[in-house]
Order: C-alpha cells, then sequence, then structure tokens
C-alpha cells in the first residue's frame, strides 16, 4: 500500500485507505493555517520580546507567494536566538523563510484565510491555501471530521470564497477526498454527494477573480490506474478546475511525481500540475513499513516553493504540507498537525539546498 502521511488538518497525507494520516479530528482546532507552538492561528501575535523577526516582510522571499512571519518556525527561530542556539536557529530558517499553504480550520475559515490573503496583498504576493472539510473525510480514520452535512459544506466553501474577495490565491481543494473514492475507502454511499460538493466548491471558488484551483489527485504510489483516476477528477469538475494536486504531505520524489502528473494529465487534455515539495528532498522512505508515511526518519526538505520549475506542465513547486508539524503520535511525534522543531530541523539539516 502507497505509504502516506498523516495531515493535520493540514498535515495530512496520502496512501491507501488504511494508512491515512494521522490527522487527528482534534488537530484541526490546533491547527487554523497549521500554525503550533501553542499559538492561535495565523494570529498578529509579535514574536518574544527582544527578538528579531526571521524575515522583514517588508523584505518578500524570492518566491511569488506569501510567507508567514508568524509561523511556528519562524516563532522556533525567535526562540532559539532568544535561548542562544543561534547556528540552529540560523539552520531553521530554510523553512521558516518561505511560503508555505494555509488549512483553515473550524466552522469559520474566514479569519485564517484573511490573514493570509491580506498579508499575500501587502507584499504582492499569492496566498496558498488549502480546502479540507469535505463530509466523512479520511474515511473515518485518523483525519476524520469535516462538515456534517452537505449544506454545511456549502456554506462554509462559501465562506472561505467570500473571505478571499479579489485577492490573489491558489487553492489546493480537498486533499484525499477523490483517491479515497477511487480507492474504495470512501463508501460508495458518499460518491455522488463528494462529487456534486467538490465540483460546486470549484465554481463558487472561481467566481473570485483572482483565484486558481487545484483538486487533489493523490500521489504516485497510490492510485496507479490513470484511467479511474481521470474518470473520477472529472466527475469532481477537473474541466473547469485550472489542475491537480500531486504528493501532498508526501515524500515521493520530483522526478517520480513529475512522471506520474505527466501520465495522468495525458488523459485530462493536458492539465497542468502542482507539487509538494516541502519534505521529499531524500524521496521516501524504504522499507518503513505500513507507517513509511509516518515522520519517516531522514528526510530532506525539497525545491522551494516557486512558479520557475522549468517544466511547462508544472505550474509551481509548493510546501503544502507545512515541514515540521507532526504526521502523528509515531516515531516520538506529537500528535498530528503539532510542530515538532526537532523534526523541523532535521529536514532542514538534511535540505540540499
Amino acid at each position: 500500500m502507497p505509504a502516506h502521511t498523516a495531515r493535520t488538518d493540514n498535515n495530512h497525507r496520502r496512501g491507501p485507505c488504511r494508512t491515512r494520516r494521522g490527522l487527528a479530528r482534534s488537530a484541526a482546532a490546533l491547527a487554523v493555517l497549521g500554525l503550533a507552538l501553542a499559538c492561535s492561528p495565523e494570529a498578529e501575535s509579535p514574536h518574544t520580546k527582544g527578538a528579531a523577526l526571521v524575515r522583514d516582510p517588508a523584505k518578500p522571499s524570492n518566491s511569488d507567494f506569501w510567507v508567514d512571519p508568524n509561523s511556528p518556525a519562524a516563532q522556533q527561530v525567535a526562540k532559539w536566538r532568544q535561548e542562544g542556539r543561534d547556528a540552529d536557529a540560523e539552520v531553521l530558517r530554510r523553512i521558516a523563510d518561505q511560503p508555505m499553504a494555509a488549512w483553515p480550520a473550524g466552522d469559520d475559515p474566514g479569519p485564517a484565510i484573511k490573514t493570509a490573503t491580506q498579508g499575500a496583498a501587502r507584499t504582492n504576493r499569492t496566498a496558498v491555501l488549502v480546502a479540507y472539510n469535505i463530509p466523512n473525510r479520511d474515511c473515518g480514520q485518523h483525519s476524520a471530521g469535516g462538515a456534517n452535512s452537505a449544506d454545511a459544506y456549502r456554506q462554509w466553501i462559501g465562506a472561505f470564497a467570500d473571505n478571499i474577495e479579489d485577492s490573489k490565491a491558489l487553492v489546493i481543494l480537498e486533499p484525499d477526498a477523490v483517491p479515497h473514492v477511487v480507492d474504495g475507502c470512501t463508501p460508495a454511499e458518499y460518491h455522488d454527494e463528494r462529487y456534486q460538493l467538490m465540483s460546486e466548491a470549484i465554481d463558487r471558488l472561481k467566481k473570485q477573480p483572482n483565484v486558481k484551483v487545484y483538486i487533489d489527485a493523490g500521489h504516485s504510489a497510490w492510485v496507479k490506474d490513470h484511467g479511474r483516476l481521470a474518470q473520477a477528477l472529472r466527475k469532481a469538475g477537473m474541466d473547469r478546475a485550472d489542475g491537480f494536486a500531486l504528493n501532498v504531505s508526501n515524500f515521493q520524489t520530483d522526478a517520480e511525481t513529475k512522471a506520474y502528473g505527466k501520465e495522468l494529465s495525458k488523459v485530462l487534455n493536458g492539465k497542468h500540475f502542482v507539487m509538494d515539495t516541502g519534505r521529499n528532498g531524500n524521496g521516501a522512505m524504504s522499507g518503513g513499513g505500513a507507517d513509511g508515511w509516518c515522520n519517516p526518519p531522514g528526510r530532506a526538505l525539497g525545491n522551494r516553493p516557486s512558479t520557475r520549475t522549468g517544466d511547462p506542465l508544472v505550474d509551481a513547486f509548493l510546501w503544502i504540507k507545512r515541514p515540521g508539524e507532526s504526521d502523528g503520535e509515531c516515531r516520538g511525534g506529537p500528535p498530528a498537525g503539532r510542530w515538532w522543531p526537532e523534526y523541523a530541523l532535521g529536514l532542514a539539516r538534511n535540505s540540499k539546498a
């Protein structure tokens, strides 16, 4: 079974049905936008007094996407500087200085989205957002939850879109939702509703003038039948989306992901795709067994987020799963979605960039 990773309302990751992400539903509440460190998500809270910001918000990173100045990584850098761990703080900047996706959680996605889009607008950047609230999410497993009805989901996605307003945003739509239909993990009685809700979500999001939408399509070690996956993606509204997303919260290499994406694109009339490169610098863990997706040791950061991918079919490299957030309580990790500074430091130290 393909490896996947616990998702944390922002931590997920994919793979087949029983190895699902470890995103514990409670993590969503802790992770609005994936912020941990026991601070409220995307809040404009200052760093500890006397500690310098990781970066000057007036001087954005060399990327088209917004960098959150109050991310868990940024706060950790400030904390370690205060504690005299300057060398570790400098290494961790490899994460803190990069743009990462926001995963609005809870009944009201508005505040988290506003923080991201307004921050992006101030620096003329694009906010990367993840819509992850489909009913019957994650087949009732680690990341179970989502809206409690179809109407509740429509209201949620409406609020999600409303709060983007006319800002530039790239939305990853419902990680795992389509692959879980294809692999049989999601019960058949939910399939038609899921396709309908995702299709409606695309139409609603695309009413905003500067939004691009990419439907999640799993990863290269998951659904091997491109035809079946493409058929499901079409039912979910792929013809009206900007493309699909691959490798969210997983570790498959760029080469594997691109090859898979190009084959899928062929049966989707040339649709483009984006790739999660946040933790794939060393590829997937070999011999990891059923939990090879969960906080595997020895992993590394991958390509930095950018629209300059060198491939006309790949619209962007993105850090969708936020590097340094746990996949679940495995290998000594905290609950899914919680910030884990030492694991983050390992990813950064192993980075080749």
